[in-house]
């Protein structure tokens, strides 16, 4: 099972570094980082004080996480989606997930690597990504 931990870490202004979005550095964490193959549930916690939801995308080649293209509504592409946590205290897809609510998805992973990451509008870009290994 993962279990995400999200939400604004920090108020600083734009400084030009990876993550800053303005409003702070906001960020996605996975906790563990490597589980194994097959049915997986990822349980995310929104600790944060803005909705947010948690998006499972595979990684393709050698891309690393937080280098997907951000399109001009301030969103990646969601082709190829194995699932969404975006339901406050609820399974699946949903609106979002409230400040301070848990949501939940269960995906069946093969070996390799994901990104986790949140798609509502430009907090992608501001940090709310990270990377699920997935082993034997």
């Amino acid at each position: 099972m993962g279990r995400m931990m999200r939400g604004p870490n920090g108020s600083a202004p734009d400084n030009g570094r990876p993550g800053w979005y303005g409003m702070g550095m906001m960020r996605l964490a996975a906790h563990p980082v490597t589980v194994p193959a097959g049915k997986v549930t990822v349980r995310v916690v929104n600790a944060g004080t803005l909705v947010h939801e948690v998006i499972v995308l595979p990684l393709p080649g050698a891309q690393a996480a937080g280098e997907r293209a951000v399109g001009s509504g301030g969103r990646v592409s969601e082709a190829g989606s194995l699932g969404e946590a975006s339901r406050t205290c609820g399974s699946g897809a949903g609106d979002g997930i409230a400040p301070g609510a848990a949501a939940w998805t269960t995906v069946t992973l093969r070996p390799g690597r994901y990104e986790l990451l949140c798609n509502v509008r430009g907090h992608y870009a501001a940090g709310m990504y990270t990377e699920l290994d997935v082993t034997r």
